[in-house]
């Protein structure tokens, strides 16, 4: 199968030619029989480990066969790319490999963990520069730079030899899979991964589904398959920093609207969820984008019962200092947690009284501070309150207004609980 874009054609022999382009340099990664979620879903699943990959992420293998690829005259003046964190990651390992000179464009708001990846794998092959909130930012430098610099700029995604390059995944796919592969979710940012897996598996697995998973904050895939055309979204929440794209890609929309199956859109607090159960069930540390595709099984549990189920685990670089967020994340999409502006009223004794009267015997003050800090014994106080079961939720409502308590919640007013959370 070959897709045809701006008159030049990408086809199942470009990721066969890069399999053998990166070999040497890159390793396959395991695919893995996870009892535990086979057993959840009724099906036979594997996840496949590229959160093992050498930079611990599947960009090495696009970044290497692109940047391999390239000619003495385009490796001149060196290269130059922008990324969230994990093509980075390869494109630096690609440069101390090759002796190359790379400039990398970064957001500010990269896991600190990331940049410091990339300075390890780049060495002093590599410069950094941090710029702007999301990829999109840095992305726009990136290329203002590769002009005035004449630096041959390395695409993320949108790069028929960087897609050729991800399609190596199901290349190892097809090669270690015991049984035929009934469903594939894969995570989609820019694209590059289920363009390139997907390409390989249409031709050699033609009745395999494709599954894509975009985060609820940055579905451009997803709105760019329903309006037809490549969209740019007007606002992305930069929190699955993988996925984090405003604008997918042109060669990668024209290869997944006509192989992709379906598209899956999952909450950021969900994908959480999945992230915090991998580590505590699995042992397994991943990024946010890297629980993507696990995050989208309960969206197909029916269609997958008895079915051969393969995940890609895209990637584990993840902050530990990111931890407290993803544990609030989840909570808070389990609705175990609740914030609530309290007007306490002007009595002697109303705050024991809402400690005492108001908090069930499961529920627990998570976070209090007075808003007010010269009224703190009759002022508003910001209360966070953890609850052990979401049915909690309406018993604890009712005694906040049994008791006559003003207030406001926090959670159902996104201005106010982006400023005051």
């Amino acid at each position: 199968m070959s897709q045809q874009v701006n008159n030049k054609t990408f086809n199942v022999e470009d990721v066969i030619i890069a399999s053998h382009t990166i070999k040497d340099m890159i390793a396959p990664t395991p695919l893995q029989y996870n009892h535990l979620l086979s057993e959840r879903y009724g099906c036979q699943l594997y996840l496949k480990r590229e959160d093992l990959q050498i930079v611990r992420s599947f960009k090495i293998r696009g970044a290497y066969n692109k940047i391999k690829k390239l000619s003495l005259e385009e490796l001149q003046n060196g290269i130059i790319c922008a990324s969230a964190g994990n093509h980075a990651q390869g494109v630096a390992y690609s440069c101390h490999q090759l002796k190359i000179s790379g400039k990398i464009f970064m957001p500010s708001t990269t896991p600190k963990q990331k940049v410091n990846q990339v300075k390890f794998w780049g060495k002093d092959s590599v410069e950094i520069v941090l710029v702007g909130d999301t990829f999109d930012d840095a992305y726009e430098k990136a290329i203002e730079c590769s002009r005035v610099e004449n630096r041959t700029f390395i695409h993320p995604f949108d790069d028929y030899d960087v897609i050729a390059g991800q399609g190596t995944v199901g290349v190892e796919l097809l090669n270690d899979c015991p049984d035929k592969i009934d469903y594939v979710f894969a995570a989609i940012g820019g694209g590059g991964l289920l363009a390139g897996v997907g390409t390989y598996l249409r031709h050699f697995s033609p009745e395999t589904q494709l599954i894509g998973v975009e985060p609820q904050g940055a579905p451009g895939m997803k709105e760019s398959m329903r309006k037809g055309e490549v969209v740019t979204l007007k606002e992305i929440d930069p929190f699955v920093d993988g996925a984090a794209v405003k604008t997918v890609g042109t060669k990668t929309y024209q290869i997944c609207k006509d192989i992709v199956d379906d598209i899956v859109v999952v909450p950021e607090g969900k994908v959480c969820t999945t992230l915090l159960s991998l580590y505590n069930e699995n042992a397994i540390v991943v990024e946010p984008t890297g629980a993507l595709s696990i995050t989208a099984l309960d969206t197909y549990a029916e269609q997958i019962k008895g079915k051969t189920v393969v995940c890609i685990v895209s990637g584990g670089n993840n902050d530990i200092g990111r931890m407290q967020e993803i544990k609030e994340r989840s909570k808070l999409y389990e609705g175990l947690q609740h914030y609530f502006i309290v007007q306490f009223p002007q009595r002697p004794g109303a705050l024991r009284e809402f400690l005492m009267d108001v908090l069930g015997p499961n529920d627990d003050i998570s976070h209090f501070e007075y808003t007010k800090k010269n009224n703190r014994e009759t002022g508003p106080a910001l209360v966070g309150i953890e609850l052990k079961d979401k049915e909690d939720y309406y018993p604890l409502m009712e005694r906040i207004k049994a008791k006559g308590f003003l207030y406001r919640e926090v959670n159902k007013d996104s201005t106010l609980f982006q400023m005051l959370v």
